[in-house]
């Protein structure tokens, strides 16, 4: 078999790696010219984090951790308010002990799959034209005008995904809004920055949040829910412009936010990451057409709000080659992708079940609605200062009894 994977993020170079472990030739094209060491923090989380160990870079994962040490909310004057601090092993805080930059996750596999002899990385490649796509296989031109046959192909190239649209019928994705827009960058570390993930809740509807990284940096976070029809298609609009016209929309709407906010603006124009995100889940019917096949944001993007997206995309790349693994050699790679989503998706569809008050709830338009917010999370970071509640809430290890980590007999040797 030949696999051909479009995209290295890092559903697509994980998938390269169990895949490799089967013998199994992949092909992955990426339009960079290099890994991408961009990004902010992700977290592997429950069953995703025994997935990611099987492929024994769990070590290189930790000599990376961010050295985050827990999540405070802040006031206007950079005082903590709320404190959730890290508790070695357990879910009390919204930071994982396990956090790590996207960009660094992505380098981890990609270095631990450049040199294997059953992966070729081609940068700067993009697949144009997908010829055929049939039982047999499916054949794909290239940007560079060469035509290529391969026994599947896999969208591993995000939530916009460039290969899910040349494939599948428009009216099968849906695409849902959260009525929500963020902006990422770094910018330089100065002294008065602590190695929290502090989080300054603004007024209108506005939240500024800085996080630390392990490379004497640290990493912006802003985001809005516009509230007018007027503010709703100005951010529409930026979302579709270039960088240009995101900015000057920041600055725009975050110059009187209060906290750090003229600092963030003065450092976003030579940043040299800045990321405009429209806040949207992506949902399809069918996640495989003949064979062709959608991991991770290509498939089923979660949007932040669920912490999940590189839990998703590891353990998407998991199943799938484990399912791939249980085929006998006279059966078609759809056997595999039929399985794939039959066992997948019902775990998947109960991750994307985002309550109705979020994001809302925690982007709040007035005094009293932030005072309210702020007086809560005061309470609930008291009760999870009490040990007994936080091993209540049991371990960031425990695999999470809606998804037990399936087993396959070929990653177990």
């Amino acid at each position: 078999m030949h696999v051909l994977v479009s995209g290295a993020g890092i559903a697509g170079p994980t998938l390269a790696w169990f895949l490799a472990k089967l013998s199994i030739k992949v092909t992955i094209v990426e339009k960079s010219d290099a890994i991408r060491p961009y990004g902010q923090s992700i977290e592997l989380q429950a069953t995703a984090l025994q997935a990611f160990k099987k492929t024994g870079l769990w070590e290189e994962v930790l000599k990376r951790h961010t050295t985050e040490k827990g999540t405070r909310f802040i006031s206007p004057c950079g005082h903590p308010v709320a404190p959730f601090p890290i508790r070695e092993g357990l879910q009390a805080s919204f930071t994982s002990a396990f956090e790590i930059l996207r960009g660094d996750l992505a380098d981890i596999v990609y270095q631990a799959t450049k040199d294997h002899p059953y992966v070729t990385y081609r940068f700067g490649t993009t697949i144009t034209r997908i010829i055929e796509n049939t039982k047999d296989g499916v054949k794909v031109a290239f940007n560079d005008g060469s035509i290529h046959h391969f026994d599947l192909l896999v969208a591993a190239d995000g939530q916009w995904s460039k290969v899910r649209s040349m494939v599948f019928d428009p009216t099968t994705i849906t695409t849902i809004h959260k009525g929500m827009y963020g902006a990422y960058w770094t910018i330089s570390r100065i002294p008065k920055d602590s190695d929290w993930w502090d989080i300054y809740i603004s007024l209108r509807r506005r939240i500024m949040a800085l996080r630390p990284d392990p490379y004497g940096s640290v990493r912006v976070y802003l985001s809005c829910m516009p509230d007018t029809p007027s503010q709703q298609r100005q951010w529409r609009e930026a979302s579709r412009g270039g960088r240009h016209v995101q900015q000057e929309l920041l600055k725009k709407e975050f110059s009187d936010a209060g906290w750090q906010a003229e600092r963030f603006l003065e450092g976003m124009g030579a940043a040299p990451d800045f990321y405009f995100q429209t806040v949207e889940q992506v949902r399809m019917k069918r996640w495989s057409s003949g064979c062709v096949v959608c991991i991770g944001d290509a498939a089923y993007a979660p949007t932040p709000l669920t912490g999940e997206g590189a839990s998703l995309a590891v353990l998407g790349a998991y199943v799938l080659a484990g399912e791939i693994s249980e085929l006998r050699d006279v059966q078609c790679p759809s056997k595999a992708l039929e399985a794939y989503e039959g066992r997948f998706r019902p775990f998947v569809e109960e991750t994307q079940r985002i309550p109705g008050v979020v994001p809302g709830i925690a982007h709040p338009r007035t005094s009293w609605q932030r005072w309210i917010l702020i007086g809560t999370l005061r309470v609930v970071a008291w009760v999870f200062g009490f040990a007994w509640v936080s091993k209540w809430l049991g371990s960031e290890e425990k695999e999470n009894g809606s998804f037990p980590l399936p087993v396959y007999q070929k990653f177990e040797i």
